[in-house]
This record gives C-alpha cells, structure tokens and sequence, in this order.
C-alpha cells in the first residue's frame, strides 16, 4: 500500500512539473508585436484591453459582428493581424461570433482552466491578444470546429468589391 501511494505521488508531482513547463513556454513564446501594458491600455479601448490582454469574455449577443455577412475579413482589433474569413462564419446561436476554421498560420494556442477544465484558447498569432475559444461542436460538414471569439477582439474589413 505504501508503495502505490508513493507511486501515486510521484506521478502526481511528474504531471504537475510538466504542466507547469507547458505553461511556461507558452508565456514565454515571443510574438511580432510586442508592447508594455501601459502602450496596450492606451492604444485600445479598456473593454478591447480586458479581453485581448487580459482574457476577459465579453457580454453574448452584444457583439455588432454577430450579424455581419459581407464578404470580407476579421482582423485582431490591436494589431489587424487577418484572423477569419466571413465565408467560414457561421451562426452558433452562443451569442459570439463563431468560425469554423482561421486564415492558416494566422493564430496562435493556449490552454486555459479558468472554469475548472481544460479549454483550448485562441490567441492572434501576430500579437498574442486572447480572441476566444475553440471547440469541436463546429458545423460537421465543414471541420466541425467552432471558434468562439469574442467581437471586440475583432475589426471586419469588407472586400474591396462590397465597399
């Protein structure tokens, strides 16, 4: 018995140090743009600031993106990095603008356990400013991905044909 519960713990410490390395890579990764919080908080505005550097999630169903269908392309509100295209939006009923997919290499990922369980987070990849949430109840005839981003975290820039 004193043998499992040694083994027990040591596993337990083993998974909580790799844990911890996991997330210190991920803070330590290094993005194009890069600036103090105070360049932040006076460059965006503070609901902009909560949400793309400090993981804030806006109100459901307050976002002016939820109903937008021209064609064009979600850029990361601080730094315009392209993010999402509006032929991959869709209506997920969550109150946020959902995709089902990003502009490839546009992002970046994290992992949170802000609510108890694991969630993948969706970073922009250009900045590193939190976008939302990625989950695998997306439309199963696409990629069955939905990426939950909040609209404040977003500009929408229309195709030079819709302006």
């Amino acid at each position: 018995m004193k043998k499992l519960i040694v083994l027990f713990t040591l596993f337990s410490l083993a998974c909580n140090t790799t844990a911890q390395q996991e997330k210190q890579t991920q803070t330590e990764k290094k993005f194009e743009v890069e600036k103090s919080e105070q360049e932040w908080k006076s460059e965006l505005s503070e609901m902009e600031f909560q949400v793309l550097r400090k993981a804030a999630t806006e109100r459901a169903f307050s976002s002016s993106l939820n109903n937008i269908k021209k064609a064009g392309t979600f850029v990361c509100a601080a730094c315009e990095n392209p993010l999402y295209k509006t032929k991959d939006k869709f209506n997920s009923g969550t109150g946020w603008p959902s995709f089902d997919r990003a502009i490839e290499g546009s992002l970046a990922y994290s992992s949170d356990r802000k609510l108890g369980y694991k969630r993948d987070e969706a970073l922009c990849g250009k900045c590193g400013g939190h976008l939302g949430h990625i989950f695998e109840d997306g439309p199963r005839e696409t990629t069955g991905m939905r990426h939950c981003i909040n609209g404040v975290a977003l500009k929408f820039v229309p195709d030079e044909k819709e302006k």
